[in-house]
C-alpha cells in the first residue's frame, strides 16, 4: 500500500470513529427536539382552545389561562416572583379603555360662527374631555419640514394637510424631517400645539378616520390622559371656511401650492376654532403572572424571560363560522415555550443540588396586544430594581420556522447582549443571522417596553430568521380567527428555540461567564 492510500485509509478510519461518536449524540438531540415539539403542541392546544375564549384581558378566559399557567409553573418548581405577599404570582394591572363619545367642531371669522356637521369634521381626544375655545389657526403645511417653535404653536391649532400622508421617498424612507402618518400630528402636539386640525385633502375621508378611531384605545390606569386633541375636516368644508364659493377661485389648492414652496413658512389663517371631544371610559382589572427560580447569588442580578399571554377574545361577528381569535401562534406558542423552559430549568438545576448564580424571573404579560401595556406595568412597578436585570429575552409568535432555521435577533446591535448570544449560538451549534432586518419589528413586541426603561431586552428566535415566512403569517392568519391549531403547524424551530433559551439562561445566569455590566 502506497503512502497516499495509507493516509486515505487512516482519514477514513478517523471519520468513521467520529461519526460513530457523534451519531448517538445527534440522535439524542433529535429525540429531545421531538419531545419538546410534542410538549409545545399539547400546551398550545390547551391555550388556544375555545375553552380559553381567546384570552382577552379581564375576561373568564384570562382567569382560566392564568390558573392553568400558574399550576404549570408551580409544578415546574417555580415560586412566586411578585415579591409581594399581598399578590402572590398574579400582579394586578388596571387598564383604562376609552372610546369616542362626543365631538363638536366650530369655527369663527370676525363675528361669524360656523358649526360643522359630523360628516364634515370630527374631533378626538385621548382623555375624558378636551376643549379649546377661540384658538387661532396656524397653517403648518404638510408637516414634512422642521417643526414650528413652541412659541409659534402655543395656544394655537396647527392646520396640517393630509394629502401625501404615508408617502415615502425614493429610498423607501419618509420624506422630510417629520415622520409621515399620525406621527406628524403627535409631533405637533408634543411641540406645543393646543390641537391639530388635519385637512383631508388626499385619499382619506371622515368615514375612514371615524371607523379607525371608533375602536377603543387602551392605557394603564396610572398614565396621565387628557391633553391631546385632534380634529379632522373634509376638503370641501375647509374650502368653504376659507371663503371659496361658486364663481370664485378655489382657496385650498392655493394653500397646497404654498405648502410645496421651498420657502414655505407657517402662517396664521384668518380663522379661529372651538373644538371639544369627549370619551367614554371603562376600567379593566387584569394581571401579569410572575414566577421565579431563586439563584445562589441574587445579589448578582437576574435574568428575565417573558411572553404575552393575552389575545383578542371574540373578534368576529356572525355569520362568520368561527368568532374567536384563539391566537395559537400569537402567542400560545410563546407562552408554551416559556413554560417548557421553566420545566427544564426548574427541575434539572436543583435535582443535583446545583442552582444557577442569578435569579431567573418568568413573566407572562397582559395587554401586549393593546399596546405592550403589561410589560410597561412590569417596568413601572417591578418586583426587583430594573438595573438588576442583566438580560431579558422575549418569546412571541415563535411557531413559524422549521428546525434548522437560523436565529434572527430583534434588537441586534441595540443592547450589550449580542456577544453573549453569539457565544451561546456557537456552543449550541446554532446559526445566528447577521441580518438587521428583524429590527423593523422592534417596537411591536414586549422587549421594546423594557428597552425604553434601559433594560437590555431582545427577542432571539428562528421565527425571525426567515422574514419572508414570518410575513406570510402576518399577511394571512395574524390577528385573525384563522390563527388556530392546524395539522400542519410548524414546531421544529420553536422546539429548538426552547433548548436554545435554556442554554441562554444558563449562560447569562452564570456570574462568571456574564459579569453584570451595570
Amino acid at each position: 500500500m502506497n503512502g497516499f492510500a495509507a493516509a486515505t485509509r487512516r482519514i477514513g478510519i478517523v471519520l468513521a470513529v467520529l461519526a460513530a461518536v457523534h451519531a448517538p449524540v445527534a440522535a439524542a438531540r433529535n429525540r429531545e427536539v421531538d419531545a419538546v415539539a410534542a410538549e409545545l403542541l399539547a400546551d398550545m392546544k390547551i391555550l388556544a382552545s375555545d375553552d380559553f375564549q381567546g384570552r382577552m384581558p379581564g375576561s373568564d378566559g384570562e382567569a382560566k389561562t392564568l390558573r392553568w399557567l400558574g399550576k404549570q409553573w408551580f409544578d415546574a418548581g417555580l415560586v412566586s416572583g411578585t415579591n409581594d405577599p399581598g399578590h402572590a404570582w398574579f400582579a394586578p394591572v388596571t387598564l383604562v379603555a376609552r372610546e369616542p363619545a362626543g365631538s363638536t367642531v366650530q369655527f369663527q371669522r370676525a363675528k361669524r360662527s360656523v358649526t360643522l356637521a359630523p360628516a364634515e369634521a370630527i374631533a378626538l381626544t385621548s382623555g375624558r374631555r378636551s376643549l379649546i375655545e377661540g384658538a387661532p389657526l396656524l397653517f403648518v403645511g404638510r408637516g414634512e419640514r422642521a417643526l414650528p417653535s413652541r412659541a409659534e404653536l402655543a395656544g394655537r391649532v396647527a392646520v396640517l394637510l393630509d394629502g401625501r400622508a404615508g408617502q415615502s421617498g425614493s429610498d423607501g424612507t419618509a420624506s422630510g424631517a417629520v415622520v409621515q402618518g399620525s406621527d406628524r400630528q403627535n409631533a405637533l402636539l408634543a411641540a406645543g400645539a393646543s390641537a391639530v386640525l388635519t385637512v383631508l385633502d388626499g385619499s382619506r375621508g371622515i368615514d375612514s378616520v371615524a371607523a379607525r378611531r371608533k375602536r377603543q384605545g387602551y392605557a394603564l390606569a396610572g398614565e396621565a390622559l387628557g391633553g391631546d386633541l385632534e380634529a379632522f375636516i373634509t376638503a370641501a368644508a375647509m374650502e368653504r371656511l376659507l371663503g371659496g364659493s361658486a364663481g370664485t377661485p378655489s382657496k385650498l389648492p392655493a394653500l397646497e401650492s404654498e405648502a410645496d414652496r421651498a420657502d414655505f413658512a407657517p402662517r396664521l389663517l384668518d380663522l379661529s376654532a372651538s373644538i371639544e371631544a369627549t370619551t367614554r371610559e371603562t376600567r379593566i382589572l387584569t394581571h401579569n403572572l410572575i414566577g421565579k427560580l431563586p439563584g445562589r447569588r441574587p445579589d448578582a442580578g437576574a435574568v428575565l424571560l417573558l411572553a404575552h399571554w393575552d389575545h383578542f377574545g371574540t373578534c368576529a361577528q356572525p355569520p362568520a363560522e368561527h368568532l374567536i381569535c384563539n391566537g395559537a401562534i400569537d402567542n400560545a406558542s410563546g407562552v408554551a415555550a416559556l413554560t417548557a423552559i421553566a420545566r427544564r430549568l426548574g427541575k434539572s438545576p436543583y435535582a443535583g443540588g446545583i442552582a444557577l448564580d442569578r435569579d431567573v424571573y418568568f413573566l407572562a404579560t397582559t395587554g401586549e396586544e393593546l399596546g405592550l401595556l403589561g410589560a410597561e406595568a412590569f417596568a413601572e412597578n417591578p418586583p426587583l430594581p430594573l438595573k438588576r436585570i442583566v438580560a431579558a429575552f422575549n418569546l412571541d409568535t415563535i411557531a413559524i420556522a422549521p428546525a434548522g432555521t437560523a436565529l434572527g435577533l430583534v434588537g441586534k446591535g441595540m443592547t450589550p447582549l449580542d456577544p453573549g448570544i453569539a457565544q451561546v449560538a456557537r456552543a449550541e451549534k446554532r446559526k445566528l443571522s447577521d441580518s438587521t432586518d428583524p429590527n423593523i419589528y422592534i417596537r411591536r413586541q414586549d422587549a421594546w417596553a423594557l428597552m425604553r426603561h434601559d433594560v437590555p431586552a431582545v427577542m432571539v428566535t428562528s421565527a425571525y430568521g426567515d422574514i419572508a415566512r414570518l410575513e406570510r403569517f402576518f399577511d394571512t392568519d395574524y390577528h385573525r380567527p384563522s390563527d388556530v391549531m392546524k395539522p400542519q403547524i410548524e414546531l421544529g424551530g420553536a422546539a429548538q428555540d426552547v433548548l436554545f433559551h435554556v442554554a441562554l439562561v444558563r449562560w447569562f445566569a452564570d456570574a462568571r461567564r456574564w459579569p453584570s455590566p451595570r
